[in-house]
């Protein structure tokens, strides 16, 4: 790898999806690594093999179809991790394993209660174990951070003796600052005698707010692969954000001297790609994906602006995937249109999807007098294959007001065309909805909760609904959108309501315990 180009390793479909509330399905997890693949990001962690029947067959998956980018498997170092790893990534064209295990005095006496000794020799005969069934390794010491340095520094000249090609050194808690991080990344290649054999590698997490400075710093103190996550999703405070560091790596190459292979104009895509899979929103103020970063409302901005872009800009929008001139879309637009701003707007769809996303877009069009890039985003999200269909809400009613008991009454198809109606009284006309819903269904769900957000703005705005149902230990998450919230409601419930049915009729074994991994 030459010493001007960073390895971007991106684990969002492994450590992102750890992140409470972002899990994906196996067809969600395709659908993000083939826009990772399109980014052209050097590795993708696909996930956890051993961690449940279903994260194996996602990294199955991946591997398979995956073929211009490495895809990693994650594995503790333990025989039976590292067999799993392998055996989802059989058919894989560029397979890597990661293995990892902790180093940190406080996880070696609290979690593994192994000596010194004891992690050394583990890490180095599990590295070798591994390179029997894959050629390229990367090793990772948990807790890297908090582990003493020289001790840091032994086991990664063993790991490396031992055939990794790529050592990690990850900042587990997001304990590390800047100086410090650099420090000891420096350290490591003044210490380790064999460390230009192998990669150097930062994972950092964001717990005081640096991840993406410790990476930064790391690299400054010669590290080649980062890894991060779209939106700097992760476990509790995210990751490392993929999209700041690679821009900050671009955008001040003067001072770094270092760039990627990323195609930045894939940024935008993916960010939107990952926040409609997961429900996770971007923050407005978010740094390069947000809705406010190129955004100008003051005026003394906007005149300087008008007057000479790079006053208040440092990078173009288009750059990374923004277009800053909206495509207005109305009732008299047609198909070749609409479906070529779908395709501006990072979807890739087949003639029938088309032909049911512009049917819901001339609804829509009939009650707003403009459709904007949100709404139409709004619109696909909600026609995606991977969501069961196994009951359809074909009409529902509600009634409300002062002095009046709120109740619904809904007619749910099923697969089999039968149809059946529920009513119900709530608390209000969504609670009523709900319970109308439930007796239908037969189906006796918590709502855990229910989010609204306006998509777009105006009097027609298109409100979003967010829901989350918990039922026999599933939790699904169900969304949809209307100018009409009730309906949106409806509809978000149903979205939710149908993964759940879905998940209690194929659970032909009990779910295992997950496994969950801190990189």
């Amino acid at each position: 790898m030459p010493q001007d180009r960073i390895v971007i390793f991106d684990t969002t479909l492994r450590d992102g999806e750890q992140s409470p509330g972002c899990s994906m399905t196996q067809t969600e997890k395709l659908h993000v690594a083939r826009q990772l693949q399109a980014m052209r990001v050097d590795v993708i962690e696909a996930g956890f093999p051993i961690a449940s029947p279903g994260d194996f067959e996602a990294v199955k998956a991946v591997a398979e179809e995956i073929k211009d980018v490495r895809v990693a498997g994650l594995a503790r170092a333990l025989k039976e991790d590292i067999d799993c790893a392998a055996a989802a990534l059989k058919n894989c064209a560029k397979p890597r394993i990661h293995v990892f295990l902790a180093t940190s005095e406080i996880h070696r006496q609290f979690k593994l209660k192994k000596a010194q000794d004891e992690i050394l020799k583990q890490a180095a005969e599990m590295v070798v174990y591994a390179r029997t069934l894959c050629e390229d390794i990367e090793f990772s010491p948990e807790d890297a951070s908090r582990t003493e340095p020289d001790f840091l520094a032994r086991v990664v000249e063993a790991v490396i003796a031992a055939g990794a090609s790529t050592v990690n050194i990850p900042d587990t808690v997001g304990y590390s600052v800047p100086d410090e991080f650099g420090r000891l990344i420096a350290g490591l290649f003044r210490d380790v005698p064999n460390i230009e054999k192998a990669i150097i590698s930062v994972h950092c997490h964001n717990d005081l707010g640096l991840a993406v400075a410790n990476s930064l710093a790391a690299v400054r103190s010669g590290a080649r692969q980062v890894e991060c996550t779209v939106n700097g999703i992760g476990e509790r405070a995210g990751n490392c954000s993929m999209e700041e560091v690679v821009m900050a790596l671009h955008t001040r190459r003067d001072s770094f001297g270092i760039t990627t292979g990323i195609e930045t104009r894939q940024i935008v895509p993916a960010s939107r790609l990952v926040s409609g899979i997961t429900g996770s929103a971007v923050q407005r103020n978010k740094a390069i994906v947000g809705e406010n970063a190129f955004s100008h409302e003051a005026g003394i901005h906007q005149d300087g602006i008008l007057k000479e872009r790079s006053t208040y800009e440092i990078m173009k929008p288009e750059d990374v995937g923004w277009d800053r001139s909206r495509l207005v879309l109305g009732k008299h637009s047609g198909k070749h249109a609409f479906r070529t701003r779908c395709e501006q707007l990072g979807f890739t769809m087949d003639n029938e999807k088309v032909l049911v996303a512009f049917k819901r877009f001339k609804e829509l069009a009939d009650r707003k007098k403009n459709v904007w890039d949100e709404d139409i985003e709004a619109i696909l999200w909600e026609i995606d294959a991977s969501i069961p269909r196994l009951y359809a809400l074909k009409s529902y009613n509600t009634v409300s007001g002062t002095g009046v008991i709120p109740t619904a009454a809904v007619r749910i198809r099923d697969q089999e065309g039968k149809e059946r109606i529920g009513t119900a009284t709530g608390d209000g006309p969504v609670d009523a909805l709900y319970q109308a819903i439930d007796r239908v269904l037969e189906l006796n769900a918590t709502l855990k909760d229910y989010g609204i957000r306006a998509v777009t703005s105006g009097k027609d705005a298109l409100g979003e609904v967010i829901v989350e149902l918990q039922t026999n230990g599933f939790i699904e998450r169900g969304k949809a959108s209307s100018p009409d919230i009730i309906e949106a409601s409806a509809n978000a419930y149903m979205h939710a309501a149908n993964k759940l049915v879905s998940r209690m009729r194929q659970r032909e074994r009990e779910p295992s315990e997950p496994i969950l991994a801190q990189g």
